[in-house]
């Protein structure tokens, strides 16, 4: 098997005793490349965090995460940041936009930030990337000028935009209408085709369902999974 991403026993404390409580407790599930894995449950359940984790943003408080066979936690907060812009594509439930920047150019502000192609390929890839989520004709258009679900597709082709690995998605469709849901959920699908991993939080059992494999949180636990995510971690390298 080809796993991506390996959690294991990731746990994540917070408060000060007595009051110190874990809102991710021993979670542990593999993810294999060029699949699309759900983290399913309700709010409050953990999901947030447990992504936050996979992508360094938190730090665990007991746990790991290997990315492609390397330990995650052992970069700097620094060289976690560089290791994100290079790796990971962010794809929020509300869009996180820049209201004053065209479609285009919130696309190049996410190769800007990941300095994954030579300036001189950027307006390019720009133009590639809203292609492959449909949006290359409004790409002179202000995010306030968007709909809800063409919204999310430029936050897609941003995400998309460094050719990152990884792909992952916090409650994607949350935010739009049933008919946007499905258009953006397609076409999460469509990315995974490109050969990309992608993970996605949701609340919604019939879409995690659709996924390859995922897990159910429920107060910070994995009380169900299905596919393939019990992590095994042997032969990491540093």
């Amino acid at each position: 098997m080809d796993d991506l991403v390996i959690a294991d026993k990731l746990t994540r404390v917070v408060g000060i005793e007595p009051e110190a409580r874990a809102i991710v407790d021993g979670v542990s599930f593999t993810v294999e490349r060029g699949t699309l894995f759900a983290i399913n449950g309700p709010s409050g359940s953990g999901k947030t965090t447990v992504l936050n984790l996979l992508t360094g943003i938190d730090r665990p408080t007991s746990g790991t995460v290997l990315f492609d066979g390397s330990p995650l936690m052992a970069r700097t907060e620094d060289a976690l940041a560089r290791w994100r812009g290079r790796h990971v594509g962010i794809v929020f439930q509300f869009f996180h936009l820049i209201p004053t920047l065209t479609a285009s150019e919130n696309v190049l502000l996410g190769l800007e930030l990941g300095k994954g192609f030579p300036r001189k390929a950027r307006d390019a890839r720009a133009s590639s990337c809203l292609a492959a989520v449909g949006m290359q004709s409004r790409s002179r258009s202000l995010p306030g000028e968007l709909s809800g679900g063409e919204q999310q597709r430029v936050a897609v082709a941003r995400a998309l935009a460094n050719d990152p690995p990884l792909i992952v998605a916090d409650e994607p469709t949350g935010n739009l209408d049933s008919k946007n849901a499905a258009a953006i959920f397609a076409l999460l699908e469509s990315v995974v085709n490109m050969g990309k991993t992608v993970i996605f939080v949701t609340h919604d059992n019939e879409l995690a369902s659709r996924a390859r494999a995922s897990i159910d949180l429920l107060d910070g636990q994995v009380v169900a999974q299905r596919g393939r995510p019990d992590a095994v971690v042997t032969g990491a390298r540093t």
